[in-house]
């Protein structure tokens, strides 16, 4: 039987474990610049002995407008690379393995985030029923997003090549590859769904046109870097910032299809409504984790598959037995930088501070003790 502790091939990244951390959105990033703390916060989750045995870091604007959030990193400018740099270096030092996500928030965003304060951009002019966080005087604000203006075709291909350069700077930063966010209501996600693309145009209506865009952008990023460095994160029901689609199923069996022949390095899916009920559905049926799974073998996908979503060590070791390979914890690396050692003893967990989970400083940070610190639980 797998164990969550034994090592994995992902693609070109040799892995020492199959704990992999999930992205985690936490606002400490001034100037769209990685900095000293953050590497600190990555380099504390790096050992895989203790920690992860792949990090996915947390969303990364590939242009400013495809930032959504007062002080999350990007990955468009030299500098940016340049900067993520002490990043990578101190999760190497540790023996651990890193991947950037890569990340276009498309509708969900607010006017004062966007180039000249224009209105952010969508498939379609709907404003998505959603908030987005702000920093006012250094503290978390939640406000409603703004309404967006619905991309015009001619646009698309250059959006698809700020993915592409986002994907070679990265690999210029020190990453072993990239994770593009296809899932959580964001750009491409809103592509997918009928809920937040009524297009009449090539990249709207049927699916095949709504999964269009996507297909592009895979493919510009695995023709830059290679599939076994590329890995995607989709999201088939939950309805994060406002995504919905009445046919969840035979959509997100598609994208698989169509994700299946590029030799990607892994699929990361979300099971159910993201850091929220696993058993979450979309549409007349619960939707069928196996045959998507299926869907995406027998179109020749043989890249590691990995879920996500309110896992423990007996969930994850059952998922692994039935046929996962890796499996990605979010929340609970917030606070515990030690996590798989902690998993592999049972335990203490040291419990997250939701208000520091925002922007701020170290607390709530990097100072959540390892186990031989002691710990709370």
């Amino acid at each position: 039987m797998t164990s969550l502790f034994e090592p994995c091939q992902v693609g070109g990244i040799a892995l020492a474990s199959r704990i992999v951390m999930a992205p985690l959105t936490r606002n400490r990033a001034p100037g769209a610049l990685a900095n000293a703390r953050m590497a600190t916060y990555y380099r504390q989750r790096a050992n895989p002995a203790t920690g992860a045995g792949l990090i996915i870091t947390e969303a990364t604007a590939i242009s400013q407008q495809g930032q959504g959030y007062a002080d999350v990193p990007g990955i468009w400018s030299n500098e940016q690379a340049a900067a993520w740099k002490q990043v990578t270096d101190a999760v190497h030092a540790e023996g651990g393995k890193i991947v950037m996500q890569l990340w276009h928030v498309g509708r969900v965003s607010h006017t004062s985030l966007q180039p000249g304060g224009a209105p952010p951009v969508a498939p379609s002019a709907i404003t998505a029923k959603t908030k987005t966080v702000l920093l006012v005087n250094g503290q978390a604000q939640f406000v409603d997003t703004s309404t967006p203006r619905a991309l015009d075709a001619a646009e698309l291909p250059g959006i698809v090549q700020d993915y592409r350069r986002a994907a070679a700077n990265a690999i210029v930063a020190g990453f072993d590859g990239v994770e593009v966010h296809a899932a959580n209501g964001y750009l491409i996600d809103q592509f997918l769904r009928s809920g937040s693309n009524q297009r009449s145009d090539a990249y709207g209506g049927s699916i095949a046109n709504r999964a269009r865009f996507l297909h592009e952008v895979m493919s510009a990023v695995v023709a830059e870097i290679g599939g076994d460095r590329t890995g995607i994160r989709l999201s088939p029901v939950t309805p994060a910032n406002d995504a919905s689609d009445d046919q969840p199923q035979p959509l997100f069996e598609h994208v698989v299809r169509l994700l299946g022949p590029m030799g990607l390095a892994f699929v990361h899916v979300i099971e159910g409504s993201t850091g929220g009920p696993r058993d979450h559905q979309q549409g007349a049926q619960a939707f069928d984790y196996a045959a998507l799974r299926q869907a995406y073998t027998a179109a020749k996908g043989h890249g590691t598959w990995m879920l996500n979503n309110g896992y423990d060590l007996p969930l994850a070791e059952q998922a692994l037995a039935q046929g996962a390979d890796l499996v990605a914890f979010g929340r609970p690396f917030i606070a515990n930088p030690d996590l798989g050692a902690r998993l592999k003893q049972g335990g203490p967990f040291n419990t997250p501070d939701r208000k520091t989970f925002y922007g701020g400083d170290d607390t709530g940070y990097t100072d959540y003790p390892f186990l031989q610190q002691g710990s709370t639980s």
